[in-house]
C-alpha cells in the first residue's frame, strides 16, 4: 500500500488461494500477538479406498488447547458402519498428543448431533432458524481435564530441564 492510493471494497466470490492466505494470515498473526498462543496445527485425516479416492474425511485444526473440528463428512455408501466415528476419535488422539484439552465443533439439525453426542460432544449453544427451519448447534467435549493438563506440562517442563 502506497501513501495517497484509494482503497476499494471488491466482491471475489471464488478468491485464489493465495488471497484466502493473506487473509487467513492476518487474523491469525493478530491471534498469536493477543494470546501468546503461537501453535497451530492444520489436521486431515481422510478415509481412502485402496486405489487412493478420498471417501471421507476430517478437517480441522487444534489451536490455544483445542481441536476444532471445522468438516466431517463420509460418502453415503459408507456411512452407519462406524467410519465417522473412527475419523473424529482419531482426530481427538491427535490433538491429545499435540496438548490439547478440549473440542469443539458446529453441526445443523440435519447433520451429525447424534454422533457427536454419543463421541461425549454437549451442546453449549444454538441458533435456531439457521438456515431457514433448522437449527446450527455448537458442541463441545473436555478430552482432558485443565488440572491433568496443567500437571503433564509441568512434569514434561521439570523432565526438559533434568539433566540426563
Amino acid at each position: 500500500m502506497t501513501s495517497g492510493s484509494k482503497l476499494r471494497i471488491v466482491f471475489d466470490p471464488d478468491p485464489s488461494k493465495g488471497v484466502r492466505d493473506t487473509v487467513q494470515l492476518g487474523v491469525d498473526l493478530h491471534n498469536v500477538a493477543a494470546t501468546r498462543e503461537p501453535d497451530y496445527y492444520p489436521l486431515a485425516f481422510l478415509l481412502e479406498d485402496d486405489a487412493g479416492e478420498v471417501l471421507g474425511g476430517l478437517l480441522g485444526d487444534i489451536w490455544g488447547g483445542w481441536l476444532h473440528v471445522t468438516y466431517l463428512w463420509v460418502a453415503r455408501p459408507l456411512r452407519q458402519q462406524g467410519w465417522a466415528m473412527r475419523l473424529v476419535r482419531e482426530a481427538e488422539r491427535h490433538a491429545l498428543e499435540r496438548g490439547a484439552h478440549d473440542a469443539c465443533l458446529e453441526t445443523f439439525s440435519f447433520q451429525a448431533r447424534p454422533l457427536y453426542e454419543k463421541l461425549g460432544y454437549e451442546v453449549f449453544g444454538q441458533l435456531e432458524d439457521y438456515p431457514p427451519g433448522h437449527t446450527k448447534y455448537f458442541l463441545r467435549k473436555k478430552l482432558l481435564h485443565h488440572r491433568e493438563h496443567r500437571g503433564t506440562q509441568r512434569a514434561h517442563s521439570r523432565a526438559q530441564r533434568t539433566p540426563s
